[in-house]
């Protein structure tokens, strides 16, 4: 990756800053958010029904997606890299956020599991809904491989934190729930399959692989919707302190500081660097409620980040995307 440090410094932050740029960067960033409104309303205004929003974030996160990556895991040219530094300049700045985060709720007054459920909310990035749609948006196919090589740590790494900071004592049980839960996600399923099938030496037959690719083109549009509809559920109260320090955590610092890990301290590839800082500069994912909605801890903390972080990434993502683009 190191390698090609003097050119990545050749495309990313060369170009000044005018309003040209921005609205390049808009523009590029505007169709995803675009789609994330329709779904947005279209549930809002009773146009389709919360029960239909249900099954088609269920349908991206059971078939679209798993599609989309069994076949870019098993068909992409990986190139023979350390996926370490990627790996490090996007989690050493998502564990300062977290441990940030948890210092906001302790000094709060929060217990325990409300620390881990807002430590989570400053971390866990939508990288699914519309980290995928984002990266792939801005750099095509090559930004397939990044996204595999972070979504295949990313959901293991921080459902086993905040499992393991909320069932402390749980014993063997929580482990086990953990487990079980892991192994069995959809997406996990889609990327392991795609080793799985990779290492097998296997060629793919055409009807195969024309299946998936119907499916897995429909995983981006989709996606994006799906994350709109599931908006509804979700809104902007309790806490607005925090939700406001949480969100700028997510939001601020966690690209900001992948994208200087990324570019000055590890030198990586433009596409690698971009890939890392677009991730971070995802809103909060999903996840976050569901954790709080599972422990009855924290909810309106974890929704209104959800809520206000989406909202205001139409602005974040715009500059993210004009700082590893240079448009």
């Amino acid at each position: 990756m190191g390698q090609q440090k003097a050119d990545h410094f050749t495309i990313i932050g060369c170009n000044p800053v005018g309003p040209t740029v921005l609205l390049t960067s808009f523009a590029i960033v505007a169709p995803i958010f675009a789609l994330i409104a329709i779904g947005f309303l279209t549930v809002r205004t009773g146009l389709i029904s919360r029960a239909a929003s249900e099954g088609l974030a269920e349908f991206v996160f059971v078939l679209a997606i798993p599609a989309l990556l069994f076949r870019t895991v098993a068909t992409a040219d990986l190139p023979n890299l350390n996926p370490g530094p990627y790996w490090a300049a996007y989690f050493i700045p998502l564990a300062l956020c977290w441990f940030l985060a948890s210092l906001i709720a302790r000094a709060s007054g929060r217990d325990r599991v409300e620390r881990a459920v807002i430590g989570f909310s400053a971390a866990q990035s939508n990288t699914v809904l519309i980290g995928i749609p984002l990266i792939l948006g801005v750099f095509g196919q090559a930004g397939k491989v990044p996204v595999v090589l972070l979504l295949v740590v990313h959901l293991p790494i921080t459902m086993t934190i905040v499992t393991v900071l909320i069932e402390r004592g749980g014993g063997a049980k929580a482990g086990l729930k953990l487990a079980r839960s892991l192994l069995t996600h959809p997406i996990l399923l889609g990327i392991f399959a795609g080793l799985a099938w990779r290492f097998s030496g296997l060629h793919l037959p055409a009807i195969p692989l024309k299946i998936l690719t119907f499916l897995g083109d429909t995983a981006a549009p989709c996606a994006l919707v799906a994350t709109g509809m599931s908006l509804v559920r979700v809104s902007f109260s309790g806490a607005k302190t925090i939700i406001v320090l949480i969100t700028a955590l997510k939001l601020v610092v966690h690209p900001l500081l992948v994208f200087l890990l990324a570019t000055k301290l590890f030198g990586l590839p433009p596409v690698w660097a971009g890939a890392a800082t677009l991730f971070a500069a995802c809103p909060t994912g999903i996840n976050a409620y569901l954790v709080a909605e599972r422990y009855r801890k924290g909810e309106a903390i974890a929704s209104g980040t959800i809520a206000l972080s989406t909202l205001l990434a139409v602005v974040t993502t715009t500059i993210a995307v004009m700082l590893v683009t240079g448009k």
